[in-house]
């Protein structure tokens, strides 16, 4: 037996789901590693000693590629001086300074840990501010696994009764769920683009985006972004500039300090006497290591071609993928920013050839995601593109040629 299955085999005794981590390595293919010992750039390296280009970042938290030795000696350095204390380090300010200071909309910053954490407390402001329940949130979007947003089993119907659905993009059916909301109406949730899993992915109509600020302008509501997963991706900014809209409030995380544990809700004048009312704490919100490694991630992003590079390494990706997939006969559909592409198959509802495409990628030292949109880190390399087109080329060949059986491991999403 490899490590790696006696690992998940003792997995089964200690944890509620068996094998623990991101959407549960249970409902990935059967052949993809759940455990890792290091990682370096975009590479990780497994219990067996294997090594994989990741590109899925940690989920989105890397940035500018693991163990990044800067933005690592800044977070030790700090930890070395103090980190959770009954108070707080002084690094809190600046980097509330800092990062106010780069995103457009942004008057204020609130520290917390998870990205749950900050849709969370923008969602409480939002009720503070307005004094009403109703929140719109776009049907499939996902912000976050608190009670108030999720679709889990052990929520109660009272803590769905406050959301209303809308459909992303469509400017009527935000309309709609407005006037379900009538006088109600405490903020509209909008995720910068339609990253949903399972689906091709869609960029904003500048229209909508501009429809839900104005219905929050006419009803009072607040406008919140969602830019946990997407935030500096796609813009140095609150994701919503690129169709040049401004948001209340935005929540980030992951990679706002390149993977080291912070997230935070930002916000505008507008709300922050409401801000300031609000009960929130946390016992680690105030851990100043990962402020510190913000700090130089944030000066990254300002001042590196960082975003350019991960655009340019996305188009290459997607070009390529798109020539090998069609040199050998596969139908592959490739949506969303190049920065966060997703990659789905025709004529695949079971997403069979999506599961066999990544379980033949990881076999040759490629880690993919079969209904999950995948992210460009700056870490990344032409030569690394290089070498996923090439294992692409052998895995859509393989693809190509297979029987495939019907597939039974979605099913675990649900068990």
């Amino acid at each position: 037996m490899s490590r790696q299955d006696a690992l998940k085999q003792r997995a089964q005794s200690v944890f509620p789901r068996g094998i623990y981590g991101h959407l549960g390595t249970r409902a990935m293919p059967e052949n993809f590693p759940q455990f890792f010992t290091s990682a370096k750039g975009v590479r990780m390296t497994d219990v067996d000693g294997k090594e994989y280009i990741d590109y899925m970042c940690a989920y989105g938290l890397n940035l500018f590629g693991y163990g990044d030795e800067e933005i690592n000696n800044a977070f030790v350095e700090q930890m070395r001086k103090t980190d959770t204390l009954t108070g707080v380090s002084p690094v809190m300010v600046e980097f509330a300074e800092r990062f106010t200071g780069i995103v457009s909309h942004a008057d204020w910053a609130v520290f917390v840990k998870n990205g749950t954490d900050a849709t969370t407390l923008g969602a409480m402001i939002a009720r503070a501010h307005t004094k009403r329940e109703k929140i719109i949130i776009a049907e499939g979007a996902y912000h976050g696994m608190a009670a108030w947003s999720s679709a889990s089993p052990g929520v109660t119907a009272g803590e769905k009764a406050g959301r209303i659905s809308c459909t992303y993009n469509d400017v009527e059916s935000l309309e709609r769920a407005v006037m379900e909301a009538g006088d109600d109406l405490a903020a509209i949730f909008a995720t910068p683009f339609k990253h949903d899993v399972f689906i091709d992915q869609a960029e904003p109509d500048p229209i909508y985006a501009r429809r839900a600020r104005d219905l929050c302008d006419k009803t009072g509501a607040l406008l919140v972004v969602d830019d946990v997963r997407a935030g500096f991706k796609l813009a140095r900014d609150c994701s919503w500039s690129v169709v040049g809209v401004e948001p209340d409030l935005s929540a980030w995380g992951k990679c706002i300090a390149n993977g080291h544990p912070i997230s935070a809700l930002l916000g505008s004048d507008t709300a922050r006497e409401a801000a300031a009312k609000v009960r929130y704490t946390g016992s680690f919100w105030f851990q100043s290591g990962p402020m510190a490694a913000g700090l130089v991630t944030l000066d990254r992003i300002m001042n590196t071609p960082y975003l350019e590079n991960i655009q340019s390494l996305g188009h290459s990706l997607r070009e390529g993928m798109a020539k090998v997939a069609q040199k050998n006969g596969v139908g592959l559909r490739q949506t969303g920013p190049v920065t966060m592409a997703m990659f789905l198959f025709d004529d695949d509802p079971d997403l069979r050839k999506g599961y066999r495409f990544c379980a033949e990628m990881v076999s040759r030292g490629v880690y993919m995601h079969p209904f999950h949109n995948m992210f460009i880190s700056d870490a990344l390399t032409l030569d690394d593109v290089v070498q996923t087109l090439d294992a692409a080329d052998e895995a859509f060949r393989a693809l190509a040629a297979a029987e495939l059986a019907p597939n039974t491991r979605l099913a675990a999403l649900t068990a």
